[in-house]
């Protein structure tokens, strides 16, 4: 069983219709009960919006002890929201994550959206993007380096540890797109919206045992 963590934020259906996409055989179940997520085999916690109402959100759910918990126990993918709420802390509000991993979340600098050619970019950066990996993980297997994936966020992770960063993009300077750490992988970006490469991702993480 997959469990799509519900806690009342997040575009779950989508996330749910994908992986049933690439797993049709596994027991996608999106739920807000605690004792299904502990009992699923893998969990997926999404994510989009704002910052301090997802936090609120699970909070106000009671279900931020079991996040807790299964995150540091079965393969875990984090998206979007899902990724940030990792942290320590973000900016925006600011807001104190689940600090499961060292490091905090930015917004993009408006005076560093500027291009060579004195073009300017817009926050939040919507659309798709390459993604550089950072190193082999069995979430990348069978996806091109330098594949295109869907974002739509205006803040991003700074990990304190270098060492958790598996995928950076551009925009226009290198940002932290994805991380991994153990049983957890996370992206910035949306898999469940970007096509081929995204549903490659989320059948290799129905596949993970989660082992990097």
């Amino acid at each position: 069983m997959i469990a799509v963590i519900d806690y009342g934020m997040g575009n779950l259906r989508s996330v749910a219709k994908a992986l049933a996409h690439v797993a049709p055989e596994a027991r996608i179940v999106v739920t807000g009960d605690a004792a299904t997520i502990r009992s699923a085999s893998r969990v997926v916690l999404p994510g989009q919006a704002a910052m301090p109402d997802c936090i609120r959100c699970i909070d106000d759910s009671g279900l931020r002890d079991v996040v807790l918990e299964v995150v540091r126990e079965r393969p875990f993918l984090g998206i979007c929201l899902g990724l940030q709420m990792l942290f320590e802390e973000s900016e925006e509000g600011p807001t104190r994550g689940l600090g499961v991993l060292p490091g905090t979340v930015r917004r993009f600098r408006d005076e560093a959206m500027i291009l060579p050619g004195g073009g300017r970019l817009k926050v939040p950066h919507m659309g798709w993007s390459p993604v550089r990996q950072a190193g082999a993980h069995p979430l990348w297997r069978g996806i091109a380096d330098g594949e295109r994936f869907y974002f739509a966020h205006s803040y991003c992770a700074v990990p304190a540890d270098p060492g958790v960063v598996a995928g950076t993009t551009e925009y226009p300077a290198p940002f932290t797109c994805a991380v991994a750490q153990a049983n957890i992988f996370a992206t910035q970006f949306h898999p469940e919206k970007s096509h081929r490469a995204g549903l490659q991702l989320l059948a290799n993480f129905v596949a993970w045992n989660g082992r990097p």
